[in-house]
């Protein structure tokens, strides 16, 4: 079965296509195949920036090959053992066990099922222990890693702490054993002499495993060239990490302890992988990550520099990671002039009294001061996250909760919409919280109800982490060994994508439980600060006395201060010389806010941006910029997008050119580009056509159409460019029809002379009715009077059909085939439908 035949039948088959721009393709110069496998859906591994950092580094190696492999959803996955057909990487098809390494990124427990899934349809045995000369040694790597006991049966080595130095040394260890012809066992010994790795097949009991940390964030700024998506992903812009690490000290927060210590990149350094990234995506939105992206100490002038050499080409700005005491009236102003990204806070408790307990390290008045800017600058609605289960949680904290949303819609002026997001307290490994107990589902329930009924406001919505997720997360993240026999026991029974509600078994979770007697009470209980952990071999950098010593404090309502602030509070991480806190250089003073003072939201509101702009110039002399009428195909691969992911491919290429859309107006402004009626996904098409409207234009036509196919995606290609002169009408309003030649799919059984004889019977008929199925409703439709050719060219088992447009809407080649030929479903989708020419109804 060909490959393409299964992209047919799946929901969403640009997840398969790995025809991404700056996708990497290596042939017989590879030596060592490497694939990153990520345990999620396409559309979630694809927005982890260490995925793309990864694909780079390896890929820079001219001698290694670096593949990428994501889950498949369940529709994919029955067609694959449907078939009897593996599972393979994007870039060049090749099963999971024909590569030399498969690395798998453990971002989220509830991803352990996937990984098995993974595994078995790879061809790979799951077990370390079956895995004989031949198959792919397996590495993980990630957050997960730091408690490694419930994954240790099935994984071959883990990389524990970050990921860029620890990659290339595993890459070269693993060419020179491939090269002298090593064996299987060779490669595992090798892996285990390198500092950071752990092989559980080889260390002994005692062995601590230290994590890696790089020291200087200046010296790795990757990605240069990520990979585009084809298809709209969680985060679905640019992500440039500012600084990594936190010590603000939240004692709940694993990522605070175990990603230590903080190290800031330089403020032009940022600038100028912005502008690179910018360059080889055509993204409209750049994410400045990091754990607490408002503590980056040259936040404020990194933000107005960006904004201001990116504003004119519609380009937003995001800090998806803010404290409330760190928002300022000029970051949100600079994060406002384009567009509203979302904006969220975590207060994560109720009362002061339970941040103290948690060292988070803000007041109710600094968050209520913060919304206030918030609402004032014209947002609509603000998310506040909570955790539910919190040590020496009482009713008075989750009193707390209420007063606090309420509090909030009231800074909006009652006018605004506050969203209360409640998770579970999961005590995580290598955090003070450790010993500490878990809810359980009961507990959990009850207190999420409480809040429901407590909170009944139209401007105020409830919604919680649903509660036997957590609690599966919490027996994961700090399970043993015994827990992997859970998981493989959840997977033989059924289990995928735990972290979906739509898709959680929590039924065969409890089955699984019972075959295997892991019960969960002592997985989620307190433990005793001198018993032995299963993550007790995994060394973090922050030490045990440090942990018990913020343990002690949390009972006391004892803060910590932040050390990058202050006297190093002495957790282990830094040797203070190749690794310690390193902050941002400041280069020179910090410059004007872009908007002077006072800030007056509804004078911004009236002028829709800043006038000093090209396009605000543009304008107000009331021009509409260049526009151009674009002919493309969508052949081949490319054929399996849809119209929304075409027309982003599209928009990106164009913005990589040079070029400058002209923008609509509002808060969400877009560009100025309007297609034809769109062409379904699976068909191909030699005549799409789109208008675009930019701001100036140098360039001959020719000249654009060569430089814009050079950036677009395998499968699509401008065939032709024209200047047009407004106003030049809705494209879609001037289609009157489109001819398609079909080519009906090879299969002998069909009787080409019977076929001839229904189409002349067809077109000899004034009406021919057939049933419609849209979702729910049958609706009953004349084709005949859409179709004014419709031919026969035996030879080439070719239909040419020209089908016409109106009001009343249109034939479905697909219809012709089944309704008119008798054509069976199945045996239809495998016919090549292409559009071939567009109908308009005057001189375009």
């Amino acid at each position: 079965m060909d490959w393409e035949d299964l992209l047919i039948a799946v929901e969403k088959p640009s997840r398969y296509l790995g025809t991404e721009v700056n996708a990497v393709r290596k042939g017989r110069e590879a030596e060592l195949r490497f694939v990153l496998a990520f345990p999620d859906t396409y559309e979630v591994g694809m927005s982890h920036l260490g995925i793309q950092i990864l694909y780079e580094l390896l890929n820079r190696i001219p001698t290694v090959a670096a593949e990428r492999c994501f889950a498949p959803w369940p529709d994919m996955e029955r067609l694959l053992r449907k078939k009897n057909l593996p599972l393979t990487s994007l870039e060049t098809h090749r099963p999971l066990g024909a590569f030399d390494l498969v690395g798998f990124s453990l971002q989220y427990e509830l991803s352990y099922t996937n990984v098995l899934n993974m595994l078995e349809l790879g061809g790979i045995p799951l077990l370390s222990s079956e895995r004989g000369e031949g198959t792919p040694v397996i590495i993980a790597g990630g957050p997960c890693a730091f408690n490694p006991a419930p994954m240790e049966a099935f994984i071959d080595a883990f990389v524990i702490g970050e990921g860029e130095e620890a990659i290339l040394e595993i890459a070269a260890v693993a060419l020179i054993i491939k090269r002298r012809g090593g064996s299987r066992a060779a490669m595992l010994s090798a892996l285990a002499d390198i500092a950071g790795i752990y092989v559980p097949a080889l260390h002994e009991e005692g062995k601590r495993i230290r994590k890696r940390i790089v020291s200087d964030l200046n010296r790795w700024c990757l990605p240069t060239r990520p990979v585009v998506p084809l298809m709209k992903t969680i985060h679905d812009r640019i992500t440039l990490e500012i600084a990594r690490g936190c010590t603000r000290g939240c004692r709940f927060c694993q990522a605070g302890m175990v990603w230590r210590p903080v190290r800031e990149r330089e403020q032009a350094g940022i600038e100028g992988m912005a502008e690179g990234l910018l360059c080889a995506t055509g993204y409209d939105e750049i994410s400045l990550l990091s754990l607490s992206s408002g503590d980056y100490s040259r936040i404020e002038p990194l933000l107005a520099t960006l904004m201001e050499r990116y504003y004119e080409k519609r380009v937003a700005l995001a800090l998806p990671s803010l404290r409330a005491e760190t928002l300022t009236r000029s970051l949100i102003e600079n994060i406002r002039r384009v567009r509203k990204t979302s904006f969220t806070l975590a207060p994560e408790a109720g009362t002061q009294r339970l941040r103290n307990i948690i060292n988070k390290g803000n007041s109710s008045g600094e968050l209520l001061a913060t919304t206030e800017q918030v609402f004032a600058a014209g947002w609509k609605s603000i998310k506040l996250y909570f955790m539910l289960g919190l040590p020496e949680e009482t009713q008075a904290d989750l009193e707390g909760i209420v007063d606090l949303a309420y509090q909030t819609l009231k800074t909006g002026q009652q006018r605004g919409q506050v969203t209360v997001s409640l998770s579970t307290f999961v005590p995580k490994s290598h955090t003070p919280f450790q010993w500490q107990r878990q809810i359980s589902l009961a507990e959990t329930k009850e207190r999420q109800f409480f809040l429901r009924d407590r909170i009944r406001h139209r401007n105020i919505s409830v919604k919680w982490h649903d509660a036997k997720t957590s609690l599966l997360e919490g027996i994961l993240s700090r399970g043993d060994a015994r827990t992997g026999e859970l998981i493989a026991a959840a997977f033989r029974l059924g289990c995928r994508f735990d972290g979906w509600t739509d898709q959680l078994r929590f039924d065969l979770w409890e089955q699984a439980m019972t075959q295997t007697g892991v019960n969960a009470e002592p997985y989620l209980e307190a433990r005793d600060h001198n018993r032995e952990l299963p993550w007790d071999r995994i060394d973090c950098g922050v030490n045990r006395d440090f942990l018990l010593d913020e343990a002690k404090k949390a009972l006391a309502g004892e803060a910590t201060p932040d050390c990058r602030n202050g006297l190093c509070q002495d957790c282990g991480v830094c040797d203070q010389e190749t690794i310690r806190v390193i902050t941002a250089a400041a280069p020179g003073p910090i410059p004007k806010p872009a908007h002077p003072e006072p800030f007056d939201p509804a004078q911004e509101m009236l002028v829709e941006g800043q006038p000093i702009s090209l396009q605000a110039k543009a304008i107000a002399a009331g021009e509409t910029g260049k526009l151009f009428r674009i002919k493309f195909a969508k052949l081949h691969t490319a054929r399996f997008l849809s119209h929304a992911e075409l027309s982003e491919a599209l928009i990106r290429a164009i913005k990589r050119q040079g070029l400058t859309f002209v923008y609509s107006q509002g808060y969400h402004p877009h560009p100025r580009i309007s297609f034809a009626i769109a062409t379904s996904v699976g068909m191909e098409s030699q005549a799409e056509y789109a208008d675009i409207q930019v701001v100036a234009c140098a360039q001959e036509p020719l000249q654009l159409q060569e430089e814009i196919n050079a950036l677009l995606p395998a499968g699509l290609e401008i065939l032709d460019i024209k200047a047009m002169t407004p106003p030049a009408g809705s494209l879609s309003t001037l289609v009157t029809g489109f001819t398609y030649t079909i080519t009906l799919p090879a299969n002998d059984s069909l009787d080409l002379t019977g076929m001839r004889g229904k189409m002349n019977a067809f077109l000899q008929s004034k009406t021919v009715i057939i049933i419609r199925e849209t979702g729910e409703k049958k609706v009953a439709k004349d084709i005949r009077s859409f179709v004014s050719r419709l031919v026969l060219d035996a030879e080439k088992r070719a239909l040419i059909l020209t089908a016409l447009i109106s009001p009343e809407g249109t034939v479905r080649p697909l219809e012709i085939l089944t309704h008119v030929l008798g054509i069976g479903p199945e045996a239809a989708l495998q016919a090549r439908i292409v559009k071939t020419e567009t109908h308009w109804a005057v001189n375009k």
